[in-house]
């Protein structure tokens, strides 16, 4: 099992997709955010089934013992 953190443009987001998570029985709590991620985050577990993205997804990184691996990331505006 994984760790990925997938981070939000607001705190409604974060809420609205640790939701999404556990309708998948995923593991997932909404968690301070590292710095040089963003500002709203959710930390989940997953074999690499992720819960559908919403316009509040900011972007969706693997943990890894070495930094963060980009799994998704929004389009810029």
């Amino acid at each position: 099992m994984m760790t990925y953190i997938a981070t939000f443009y607001s705190h409604y987001g974060a809420i609205q997709f640790r939701k999404n998570c556990e309708k998948m029985n995923l593991k997932a709590v909404v968690m301070p955010v590292p710095r040089n991620l963003s500002s709203s985050c959710v930390q989940f577990e997953s074999e690499g089934k992720f819960p559908d993205s919403t316009e509040e997804t900011e972007q969706i990184v693997r943990v890894e013992e070495r930094g963060y691996v980009s799994i998704y990331q929004a389009d810029e505006e």
